[in-house]
């Protein structure tokens, strides 16, 4: 999802089958804001980012911590190549259901 994007979140809402209360207090906006951001008023981009991750990554944000990112940052810069090597294992994991 690009900046540029147009996001259709209505209709993103809708394939998940949720109703704008489930769908928006996952990211903490109440359902009233949700509704405006459905009618076509702007998404502010920390939003936009925090639907990405929950309903289109499927990734439970109640479940990170800092640290989890502190790792990955830390294995980006100074061991790319373990980092590329555990996140080709994860994928795979996933894939296979474990």
């Amino acid at each position: 999802m690009k900046a540029t994007e147009k996001l259709d979140v209505r209709e993103i809402r809708r394939k998940l089958g949720m109703n704008q209360q489930q769908f928006w207090s996952r990211l903490g906006v109440t359902q009233s804001g949700g509704s405006r951001y459905e009618s076509g008023r702007n998404i502010p981009r920390p939003v936009q980012q925090l639907l990405r991750l929950v309903h289109v990554e499927q990734i439970d944000i109640a479940k990170i911590k800092r640290e989890d990112f502190e790792v990955v940052e830390y294995l980006k810069s100074n061991d790319s190549n373990l980092f590329k090597s555990l996140k080709k294992l994860a994928r795979a994991s996933q894939k296979k259901g474990g």
